[in-house]
């Protein structure tokens, strides 16, 4: 009965996993919205069963394509309700070349969090750019596993709880 609701062509669970929310990039019937495209956005959170911690900081991953025949930056990044965020420097942003801010090392940083985050939360991000003006979109917190288990860990993230093995009466012989 379960699988009846993941069953066909059209199913949630036979359709690929992005890490943003694409959605929120669609403008006018377009992908993108005006001359900036976010094809990968996310929050790196905590190994998988850990969280970070209240008042904790987190980076964010953002990859942006300028489309517009000259140059753009982003200028601030603004999560309200959700922390500051801490911007090394404006981003430049070419004409028509991917910029991505976390490499080699993130350049955009979740600050002062104001809830432990264990990975699965949103958090909308308001983007200023110098030309295109603000773009709003909500980026999810990846925990750092599977394809996100190279990236470092964030900063005073807490490590899951270690199994340890559970000593157990030895079995009794039957003659």
């Amino acid at each position: 009965m379960l699988a009846g609701c993941g069953a066909g062509f059209d199913a949630t669970t036979n359709k690929p996993y992005a890490p943003n929310e694409a959605g929120v990039l669609i403008d006018n019937g377009a992908y993108g919205k005006g001359d900036i495209h976010i094809p990968q956005a996310f929050i790196l959170g905590p190994d998988s069963g850990a969280q970070l911690p209240w008042r904790g900081s987190a980076p964010i991953y953002l990859n942006i394509l300028n489309t517009a025949g000259a140059a753009d930056s982003l200028q601030a990044v603004t999560a309200a309700g959700m922390g500051t965020v801490k911007l090394a420097s404006p981003i430049q942003l070419p004409s028509n070349q991917l910029v991505n801010t976390g490499k080699p090392t993130p350049q955009v940083m979740l600050e002062a969090i104001p809830k432990s985050f264990r990975g699965g939360e949103s958090v909308k991000l308001d983007l200023q750019f110098a030309n295109a003006g603000t773009i709003s979109l909500h980026v999810p917190v990846v925990t750092r596993s599977r394809e996100f288990a190279a990236y470092p860990a964030a900063p005073g993230a807490t490590p899951a709880p270690t199994p340890s093995a559970t000593p157990s009466a030895p079995a009794e012989e039957s003659h």
